[in-house]
């Protein structure tokens, strides 16, 4: 009996990763493969690239309440 993916009723899995086939597959032996795994966490390159980024915004933020803070200082002394 050969399984065609489109034929599972579910994509679910448990916690521990496993499909549930349904009752149709009950007392069979099946042998599933594994073409491909995502992750659903970002990669380390993923997780450098958005950290870099926040830490420029983060940076250009700084920069421009400086600015601001000290036209607001210069004013409140006029």
């Amino acid at each position: 009996m050969n399984v065609d993916a489109t034929n599972f009723r579910t994509n679910d899995t448990d916690d521990r990763g496993r499909i549930y086939l349904g009752t149709e597959y009950a007392n069979k032996r099946v042998t599933v493969a594994v073409i491909e795994v995502e992750s659903d966490r970002p990669d380390e390159e993923e997780l450098a690239t958005a950290y870099r980024e926040a830490s420029e915004s983060a940076s250009a933020l700084a920069d421009e309440w400086d600015g601001t803070a000290d036209e607001a200082w210069d004013g409140l002394a006029e």
